[in-house]
């Protein structure tokens, strides 16, 4: 009798986990430190960072240089296919360049010596203040909370590198070619620009396979992020001068038409603090892929509910990916949803859609979800911050405001603070 594919996965992901939790424990029986041998490096297994689906978080040394990463290892059983759906979060980490964006450092792909698949590992920048869930975490330990300053300027950060995603512009075929002709000549160290303790060895992806752009629109009414990098001309530019450039790529060739990525999984899980304890990093791209999706049947709206199950946190999910319909279009609105639970996660400790009801009670987190049924606690934040909020969590997607009137909105609110 076979199994249904659904469980096999279940099963295969629970045996994995089991492998990596008892490598772990056996490595503290031992007193001994686990190594992996990855493009002709070695590197210590300190511990695990965190977890999900078929991928670990590992905090990794380099033997020898001693500089620390965070390593993500994703387990690919079922063989090539789930190599090629683990290097399309390769390629988005690549495809999008924002200060406000996570980078990827190096990927590598080796086979699995425990099993008949493969393993891909990505080194990422390590933040060792972890990130929003975390802060989250410590102050109901602490009893505190984010100052509405602290919280919103985060939320805009957020925002920044989500606007990034949604107003994405691949490459035109002129700048696609002087890309390619770069490489060829062997340009391509712009990594100890970008990062001075960057090494050859782990050189900066230098965007996807399209040599696509991400650019702060010019339809936004509020100041563009100072010393955005562009990606293939190394341009560097700042307040009005972002207007000016905005329809051309690096070479000076008009730019495409926006071409749209949702993100899918926002949550304060996946945005990371950097060092500076101020500025947010978004991470995770293991669910993004274009925005707009046209559902013209059944099969379509089905296949579009099981990818949004398998790879959107419930808490945090848009309803239309709960209840994906016939004729619908899907857009990157599913995002502005999930900020909206974001900010209400950072002010209130918890989704709107995780409360006592749904949690002990029994309730339905999809129930809640798609009737909007969720109540701001009692707190000192002001009503702006609530507006902001509420702004965001509309059932139905053409009211949401879209990311740049979101900045627009947390703007306003911050200035009113001021």
């Amino acid at each position: 009798m076979s199994l249904p594919p659904q469980l096999l996965r279940s099963l295969e992901n629970f045996r994995d986990q089991a492998k990596d939790a008892i490598w772990a424990l056996t490595s503290c029986l031992c007193q001994q430190t686990p190594k992996v041998k990855i493009n002709g490096r070695t590197f210590q297994i300190i511990k695990v960072l965190g977890e999900g689906g078929f991928s670990f978080v590992y905090l990794a040394q380099d033997e020898n240089s001693g500089r620390q990463f965070a390593l993500k290892k994703i387990r690919c059983p079922t063989g090539s296919q789930g190599v090629k759906e683990a290097m399309r979060e390769v390629e988005a980490y690549r495809r999008f360049k924002h200060p406000n964006i996570i980078r990827i450092l190096d990927s590598a792909v080796v086979q699995d010596p425990e099993g008949d698949g493969q393993i891909v590992y990505l080194f990422l920048p390590l933040y060792k203040r972890g990130n929003l869930q975390d802060a989250i975490n410590a102050n109901l330990v602490n009893g505190r909370h984010f100052s509405e300053q602290e919280m919103l300027r985060l939320f805009r950060g957020t925002c920044l590198a989500v606007r990034a995603m949604h107003e994405y512009r691949p490459a035109t075929p002129q700048s696609a070619m002087a890309a390619k002709k770069a490489s060829a000549n062997g340009s391509s160290g712009k990594a100890k620009a970008l990062d001075d303790e960057d090494d050859e060895r782990f050189p900066q992806a230098e965007g996807d396979a399209e040599g696509g752009y991400s650019y702060d629109g010019p339809s936004a009414s509020v100041p563009l992020v100072t010393k955005h990098r562009v990606d293939e001309g190394d341009v560097v530019f700042d307040g009005d001068e972002e207007l000016e450039h905005i329809q051309q790529d690096g070479e000076g060739n008009p730019a495409s038409e926006v071409v749209p990525y949702a993100h899918r999984d926002l949550k304060p899980g996946n945005i990371m603090v950097a060092d500076d304890g101020k500025t947010p990093i978004l991470m995770d791209f293991g669910s993004t892929m274009k925005a707009r999706i046209h559902i013209e049947n059944r099969s379509q709206a089905l296949l579009q509910q099981d990818i949004a199950a398998e790879q959107s946190t419930m808490a945090y999910r848009a309803p239309e990916l709960f209840d994906v319909k016939t004729g619908q279009t899907l857009d990157e609105k599913v995002d502005i949803w999930s900020l909206g639970c974001t900010l209400f996660a950072l002010a209130y400790s918890h989704s709107p859609f995780e409360n006592t009801q749904t949690t002990e009670q029994g309730g339905s987190i999809a129930m809640a979800v798609l009737n909007a049924q969720y109540k701001h606690p009692q707190s000192a934040y002001s009503q702006g911050l609530r507006n902001l909020i509420d702004a965001m969590l509309k059932v139905n997607p053409a009211e949401r405001p879209d990311i740049n009137e979101v900045i627009r909105l947390t703007d306003g609110v911050l200035q009113s603070l001021s």
